[in-house]
C-alpha cells in the first residue's frame, strides 16, 4: 500500500480538475479509493474544471481551456462539455509553462509527459473536458506515485458508497509548508497552485510533500 494513503478503507469523491491543485492531489492520495465525478451538472461558474493556476515570471497566472458550451441538452453534465480549439490555447499553455518553469530543476525531465495534451491534435483526441482531464489525471497520478483505486463515474449511473466529498476546505487553517519555488526569493512562496508547480520544482520529492501535507487530514477521518 502506498505510504501516501491515510484512509485505506475509505472512499473520497472529487470533481473534475484541469491540472488540479496541490490540495486536490493531497486529498486524492490519502484515500484508498477515489471516485472522480464527470457527471456533475454543468455550471459556467465552475472555472476550476477547465482552469489551473501556476506561478509565472510576474506572479500567479491562470491557464484556461476554452470550452464549447452544450446546447440543446437538458441538465447538461460536464461530460457533455466539449473542448474548444479557440485561440490555439494548447500553444498558449505550452509557451506559458516554458516561461514559468523552464528554469526549474525538473521541467525538462517532466514536460514531455504533458506535451500530448498541449498540441493541436488535443481537441480531436480528447473532445470533451472530462476526457482531457481524465487523461491528464492519469499522468499526474503516475508521476505523484498515487496508487489509490480510481474510477471515473458519470453522475447517477454508478452507485458508490462515499465517505468524504472533496470541498477544497480540507486544509482550511493549515499553513502549507513552503517548498522550493524558483522565484521565491523575489516573489515569496505561493501555496496551493496547480500540482504542476510542485512537480516541476520538486520532481521526485513531490510525493513526499503530499505525504507531509496529509498529516493534517487525520482530523477528517
Amino acid at each position: 500500500m502506498s505510504p501516501l494513503i491515510v484512509f485505506p478503507e475509505r472512499t473520497v469523491k472529487l470533481p473534475l480538475r484541469y491540472f488540479g491543485s496541490v490540495d486536490y492531489y493531497a486529498v486524492m492520495s490519502a484515500f484508498g479509493k477515489v471516485v472522480i465525478d464527470a457527471g456533475e451538472l454543468f455550471d459556467k461558474r465552475r472555472k476550476e474544471v477547465h482552469r489551473c493556476n501556476i506561478a509565472d515570471t510576474h506572479g500567479p497566472v491562470s491557464l484556461t481551456v476554452p470550452i464549447a458550451k452544450p446546447h440543446g441538452i437538458a441538465r447538461a453534465r460536464w461530460s457533455d462539455v466539449g473542448v474548444s480549439d479557440h485561440g490555439a490555447w494548447w500553444h498558449v499553455h505550452r509557451v506559458t509553462l516554458e516561461s514559468a518553469y523552464g528554469r526549474t530543476p525538473f521541467f525538462e525531465y517532466y514536460i514531455d509527459r504533458f506535451l500530448p495534451y498541449l498540441r493541436r491534435e488535443v481537441t480531436e483526441e480528447f473532445p470533451t473536458v472530462a476526457a482531457l482531464n481524465a487523461a491528464i489525471d492519469t499522468e499526474l497520478r503516475s508521476i505523484l506515485m498515487i496508487d489509490s483505486e480510481v474510477s471515473v463515474v458519470n453522475g447517477d449511473e454508478a452507485e458508490v458508497t462515499v465517505n468524504h466529498v472533496f470541498t477544497g476546505e480540507e486544509f482550511a487553517g493549515v499553513e502549507f509548508p513552503a517548498y522550493y519555488q524558483v522565484r521565491a526569493d523575489k516573489q515569496g512562496f505561493y501555496p496551493n497552485l496547480s500540482v504542476l508547480d510542485l512537480i516541476f520544482n520538486l520532481g521526485p520529492e513531490a510525493p513526499l510533500y503530499l505525504r507531509e501535507l496529509n498529516k493534517s487530514l487525520k482530523r477528517i477521518g
